[in-house]
């Protein structure tokens, strides 16, 4: 069984929406079936069908939210050493060396990336060439574009 990484942050999320889901979503939509089918024959019942459907949601995402847990490898990035080394779970600021303009990403999780948030997954091209570099070195990441060069400026363990 392969572990996927995740840190405490995307981990906590993945159990707080679990938590809603079999807490509040779960009850509503039992309690949405029940009132729909005091309405009569179900066969016609568009309130029924749709209460259904969104049980079966509810359900499938319950079971893709406790496989992810089950299988990943929280890592807190917080309690291992820090050093000038990029790994998952690290905050890197990177240079363009075309045009000098710097960003910051953090790598996290497939389930946290959020581009709009400056979380990149860790299989994402950008992190693939980061990981295992240190502060000052030069990355070199292939795009669809070409080859793009970086330069690791800071790698913080936030």
């Amino acid at each position: 069984m392969n572990r996927v990484p995740m840190t405490v942050e995307g981990a906590e999320a993945l159990r707080s929406e679990l938590d809603n889901l079999k807490k509040v979503e779960r009850p509503a939509v039992v309690e949405a079936i029940a009132e729909a089918r005091e309405h009569g024959d179900l066969k016609e019942n568009a309130e029924y069908h749709a209460a259904r459907e969104k049980q079966g949601f509810i359900e499938g995402r319950i079971q893709e939210i406790e496989a992810k847990l089950s299988h990943s490898l929280v890592i807190d990035v917080k309690s291992i050493e820090p050093s000038d080394k990029v790994i998952f779970g690290t905050t890197v600021t990177i240079i363009h060396l075309d045009d000098d303009v710097e960003v910051t990403y953090k790598i996290v999780g497939d389930d946290e990336a959020d581009v709009k948030k400056q979380k990149i997954s860790v299989n994402s091209p950008i992190a693939r060439a980061l990981i295992g570099k240190e502060v000052g070195e030069i990355v070199v990441v292939h795009t669809p574009s070409g080859a793009v060069e970086y330069e690791i400026e800071t790698v913080e363990h936030l």
